[in-house]
């Protein structure tokens, strides 16, 4: 070859590397450059503007919406999760709406987009004065999640444990079972990877069919129930029947273990209380209790540590440290734990969990407040005051202004925005603590009759959902390479 020719031949390949290389280098200086502020770069938040919950059916009982959107703009549909028209649309900010239906174990489905998706809170509450299933209970329609737990009672202390396990996407998800009880962990094959078909909801019968665990989970008094899904997301609630005339109840979810929890809304007056502490890791947990109460914070006598085992859920009496005074328990562990309460009063049952507290940009919401509706609030570490705002379709109450002492739980009755409205009427509920207050934990107890006779739930309240996070982003030459992935999740 001639020498001229092989040197414009390496010529040629060596200027369409340099301009291949340039090339990258501009797409690369280019992309650097038109990247976004600093401000995405660290996250920030933004306004939700979609929303979905599953109100989980059985023997109809009541649906009932609060929005609290302050602006215009979006829409709320409730539906048949299987399929229909819609029960119920709203479009307006702040808007109400209840409805008693009679789904039998159908549920419904709660989708919202656009500025009506922010702080939308939704229940279902079902009340029996007599018959076999007499009781008042209520739950929080569910968001769909992934790992999901409960905490409460096992099958030794109640008739029946229904798990509603429901599907709002257009394909199949996978969900494994797993459990913890007073004896430790309950080792099974069992409860794996039952099949939600789309747009239906299952029920498992827990300690009554393979799916719910089978045999092995029988023997337990109190559970730990781990939902997982595979293959998609799926919604959860967790029913109980004690027994007969003996009260019903949803168990509310449990938040993700922590290192330190807040339980409020343990209820006053008679009956027995129970504070139940679940430690899902390998290792034994040394929690540090302390109950708050109107009259202050102290830690009860032979009970200030518990040494809970490791994948074991412990019970500690709380009847003689109350006093059939309403509170709330903080607890703060060296290991992951859950944590919630089992209260009984009157001819019913009622069960709570840990929250988060409220904020300023989350406040609480409660959406069906009637018969004898009150809020038990704890200010643990900081005096705090809230405003509390009544509201239905008629209109709301003027915002009332309480104050929780630092160390203190106070209870506070509510009332209907309309003075003459019926006590069967719902209305919902905002609090929202004023700014500079220290941290609030919130509770509705929502009770009807006397004695003997009186029927109650408690419904832990959590922050709404106004603003979601928006990740941290970085400069990657993979976005400009298809099909590149860093190997991150």
């Amino acid at each position: 070859m001639n020498t001229d020719k092989v040197l414009r031949l390496l010529g040629m390949r060596y200027a369409t590397a340099a301009l291949i290389l340039v090339a990258v280098a501009a797409l690369y200086g280019a992309a650097t450059f038109a990247r976004p502020g600093e401000a995405t770069a660290k996250g920030r938040r933004a306004p939700v503007t979609s929303a979905v919950a599953v109100c989980p059916g059985h023997e109809g009982g009541r649906l009932a919406v609060q929005s609290i959107a302050r602006e215009k703009g979006g829409r709320v549909d409730m539906t048949p999760t299987k399929g229909g028209s819609a029960i119920a649309t709203m479009t307006a900010p702040g808007q109400s709406w209840e409805k008693d239906t009679d789904s039998g174990d159908d549920s419904y489905t709660l989708r919202a987009t656009g500025a009506m998706a922010a702080g939308l809170a939704a229940e279902q509450t079902t009340y029996h004065d007599d018959g076999d299933d007499r009781g008042l209970a209520g739950a929080r329609c569910a968001a769909p999640g992934t790992d999901l737990w409960f905490l409460g009672p096992g099958p030794v202390a109640a008739d029946e444990l229904d798990l509603y396990l429901t599907n709002v996407d257009p394909r199949p998800v996978f969900v494994d079972l797993t459990a913890l009880s007073g004896e430790g962990p309950l080792d099974t094959v069992e409860g794996r990877g039952t099949r939600v078909d789309p747009y239906t909801t299952r029920v498992v019968k827990i300690g009554e069919s393979s799916e719910g665990l089978g045999d092995v989970v029988k023997p337990a008094s109190v559970l730990a129930l781990r939902v997982r899904a595979a293959g998609g997301r799926v919604a959860a609630s967790l029913r109980v029947r004690a027994g007969e005339e003996k009260g019903v109840e949803w168990v509310p979810r449990s938040p993700a273990p922590a290192s330190s929890a807040l339980v409020p809304g343990v209820p006053g007056g008679s009956g027995e209380r129970g504070l139940l502490v679940a430690v899902p890791g390998d290792a034994d947990a040394r929690v540090r209790v302390q109950v708050i109460t109107k009259d202050g914070a102290f830690v009860p006598r032979g009970q200030d540590v518990v040494d809970a085992p490791a994948k074991t859920v412990t019970s500690v009496a709380l009847d003689d440290v109350l006093s059939g005074r309403a509170a709330a328990v903080r607890l703060v562990a060296d290991r992951p734990i859950l944590a919630g309460f089992a209260a009984e009063r009157g001819a019913d049952i009622a069960y709570g969990t840990s929250t988060p507290p409220l904020t300023v940009s989350g406040p609480g919401v409660a959406a069906d407040n009637r018969f004898n509706s009150s809020l038990v609030l704890t200010a643990p570490a900081g005096a705090a005051t809230v405003q509390v705002t009544t509201m239905n379709a008629t209109g709301r109450s003027a915002p009332l202004e309480v104050r929780i002492p630092a160390g203190r739980t106070v209870e506070t009755v509510l009332a209907a925005p309309a003075a003459n409205a019926d006590d069967d009427v719902a209305y919902g509920v905002v609090i929202t603590p004023k700014p500079g207050s220290g941290p609030v934990h919130a509770a509705r107890v929502l009770g009807k009759g006397k004695d003997d006779e009186y029927l109650f739930t408690v419904l832990p309240i959590v922050p709404a959902a106004m603003t979601v996070h928006l990740p941290d982003t970085a400069d990657s030459q993979g976005a400009l390479i298809p099909g590149y992935s860093s190997g991150e999740s």
